[in-house]
């Protein structure tokens, strides 16, 4: 560490704020005597009320209807048919990459699901997050592997 001298002083860390608008500094300031906040009234005074607040009237976010309910953990699964995996060769890797390289999704979402319906006759090795029942069965009957 060096020494310390008028030419690196350096205020403490943390301690400088972001907004460097020293209020009620005087006249000269540009920014004194009532720094900014007008004359007398609600909101020249401590405690003002917290955002939203419509003088005792009852306020906007309590007079509109509220409908039903979002779920903040769903997750959006992607299902696809065993039927649409035809589309690969024999002997093919399927991966989330592959599925999207070939067009049958766009945006995987939260997760990929292969789904039961429809007839597979390749064997495919498949690389995605989950699998029904039966698709792993189908799968797995034409020598495929399912992880």
């Amino acid at each position: 560490m060096s020494s310390l001298e008028l030419s690196n002083l350096q205020p403490a860390k943390g301690s400088k704020q972001s907004d460097n608008f020293r209020r009620g500094r005087g006249h000269g300031s540009g920014n004194g005597k009532t720094a900014g906040k007008g004359h007398k009234g609600q909101k020249a005074r401590s405690g003002a009320p917290r955002i939203g607040f419509e003088g005792g009237q009852m306020p906007l976010y309590r007079r509109i209807p509220k409908r039903g309910f979002k779920n903040r953990n769903y997750k959006e699964i992607i299902g696809i048919n065993v039927s649409a995996l035809e589309r690969f060769e024999d002997g093919a890797t399927v991966t989330v990459e592959s599925l999207i390289e070939i067009g049958l999704v766009k945006n995987p979402r939260d997760g990929i699901k292969i789904l039961g319906n429809g007839n597979l006759t390749k064997k495919l090795n498949v690389k995605v997050g989950a699998f029904s029942e039966k698709a792993k069965e189908k799968i797995e009957a034409l020598g495929g592997t399912v992880c």
